[in-house]
């Protein structure tokens, strides 16, 4: 029997003390934070949940999330931790599509809403399904007629035995982001999640003593397990920070001396455009700060040279899903990182790429990844047949176009839904973007196809520039022109405020494309820099 709500019990049994979480309102040690997540599985039991049922938790990043993730675990329940920038149709979709026994909700703030979608969600559904909300400062008082979690909590007791599960149970349900068609919920289990704790733990080297900066929203599989779920197996502390701002982030790192920051390549971006005071504080946090983790896109070459010479750092790229538990490739410790890969396997886990007839391809090759191992999802959540064509003879067919160098080195080259075919020729965003950044004025590029009566398919750029930099859309493509072959580069450049961002820090495509379609004449809005996640609370 195996319940990974070990990761939080064993390190409580081991060294109570310690300091689990660090928020804005004091400290958690291990014992604190363990014993609220027994009072959360006690309350749940009290409330009818049973092993096997679906809890979904609709939370930022704030300890709330935490305690509830673990108790629902412990409570043999199934964790549905949900996207933040979910509205009523989305979060009904969810309780209806898992047959959701409760919601725990963030009542939300000002510019978000998040508790009155979730109890407009409810109220939709035909289900009973039971609602606590987690308040804003903690009142021990109803929300909107709803009892609170500290409610929840107060049914239960400091000591709760774990449910016994089996390694192939159910633990967490991640829903996608649902860019085509209705979101799709990854059933990970109680072996997929505690393999990939301690995988990602080793991966970095994780020690006691670290300090995790958590600026990547907590219902993210990266965020998960690379942070939350390997920082508390081994030990170590957890900052949590709400919403991702750079100035923010870069006192809470000073403040609390991280020693360890994920983050996607917006993220790393907008750390170094921080303003003088930030810069000031970028730089001294060679004192503590020891590692950098970057997923989710490729992080331009540029952007990691500047971090590493700034902080006097590594910076380790890899390669995750949701459907791997996120992972699958790292650029590991024990040997050289190379800058523009995703590194090599981590352990237990297999990785290949194949042509179209699925046979393995050698170096150098263009191919689909495809991913066997431990981490691997059990499958998508009432979907049958698209588990049956992702899951194939043991392998799961990502969707990700890649290539192998001679040394074992992975590098992501694109989505196949991204993939643009222009004139019969293969386009690769990705490598579109990774040309158009080498422009001295240039910060952040996104490249997409949009439909052209002849070649099919035509190369958009949407460009944001470096601060103070100005650059005409016609001296960008020129660029490209020169340092790309002529069926690649961009034939069209749009300057840019900002680009559209999904709460983990990815660009919305689909929404760049949306705006061609809208404006239909091809002319390029106003200069400006930055990066926006519109939407955010």
């Amino acid at each position: 029997m195996l319940n990974c709500s070990i990761i939080l019990e064993g390190t409580a049994q081991l060294g109570g003390d310690r300091v689990a979480v660090v928020t804005e309102s004091g400290n958690w040690n291990y014992r604190r934070l363990n014993r609220a997540a027994n009072r959360l599985a006690g309350g749940l039991r009290a409330e009818g949940v049973r092993p096997g049922d679906f809890v979904v938790v609709a939370c930022p990043n704030r300890v709330e999330f935490v305690v509830a993730y673990f108790g629902i675990l412990k409570a043999g329940a199934v964790v549905v931790p949900v996207n933040v920038l979910y509205r009523r149709a989305e979060l009904k979709y969810v309780l209806e599509d898992t047959r959701a026994r409760g919601i725990i909700a963030f009542e939300g703030t000002d510019r978000l809403a998040l508790g009155q979608e979730a109890l407009s969600a409810r109220e939709e559904t035909e289900r009973d399904v039971r609602f606590w909300s987690v308040t804003r400062n903690g009142e021990r008082v109803s929300w909107a007629g709803m009892p609170t979690i500290e409610a929840l909590m107060a049914r239960g007791t400091d000591d709760f035995d774990p449910e016994p599960t089996r390694p192939g149970d159910p633990a967490v349900v991640l829903y996608t982001s649902g860019t085509t068609g209705k979101a799709k919920g990854v059933v990970l289990t109680h072996q997929n999640i505690l393999t990939a704790a301690l995988t990602a733990r080793d991966l970095v080297a994780m020690r006691s003593d670290d300090v995790s900066l958590v600026g990547l929203p907590l219902f993210h599989c990266y965020a998960q397990t690379a942070q939350m779920n390997a920082a508390l197996l081994c030990g170590s502390s957890l900052s949590l920070l709400e919403r991702f701002d750079p100035e923010r982030a870069l006192r809470l790192m000073a403040a609390h001396r991280v020693t360890l920051f994920c983050g996607v390549p917006t993220m790393y971006w907008s750390l170094l455009q921080a303003p003088s005071e930030g810069a000031a504080i970028l730089n001294r946090l060679s004192a503590h700060l020891r590692l950098g983790c970057c997923g989710g896109a490729s992080m331009p070459e540029a952007i990691i040279r500047e971090f590493r010479e700034r902080c006097r750092i590594p910076i380790l790229e890899g390669y995750g899903l949701s459907e791997t538990s996120a992972m699958t490739t790292f650029n590991q410790l024990h040997f050289e990182p190379k800058i523009g890969s995703v590194g090599k396997p981590v352990w237990g886990v297999n990785v290949r790429v194949v042509g179209k007839d699925r046979d393995r391809l050698p170096a150098g090759e263009r191919g689909e990844i495809e991913v066997q191992g431990h981490s691997v999802m059990q499958g998508y959540l009432n979907r049958p047949e698209l588990t049956a064509r992702k899951l194939q003879d043991g392998w799961l067919r990502t969707g990700d176009i890649g290539r192998w160098d001679e040394e074992g080195y992975l590098y992501l080259v694109d989505r196949v839904d991204d993939l643009i075919i222009r004139g019969g020729y293969n386009v690769y965003p990705a490598e579109v973007e990774a040309v158009v950044q080498t422009h001295p004025a240039v910060a952040l590029a996104a490249v997409v196809g949009v439909a052209h009566e002849k070649y099919g398919q035509e190369i958009v750029a949407y460009v944001v520039l470096q601060e103070a930099q100005e650059a005409a859309p016609e001296t960008i493509v020129e660029w490209t022109k020169k340092r790309m072959a002529g069926f690649k580069y961009p034939r069209q450049v749009r300057i840019v405020d900002s680009l559209p961002l999904t709460a983990t820090g990815k660009v919305r495509k689909p929404e760049l494309r949306e705006r061609i379609d809208r404006a239909g004449d091809g002319e390029a809005p106003s200069c400006g820099n930055g990066t926006s996640n519109e939407g955010e609370g």
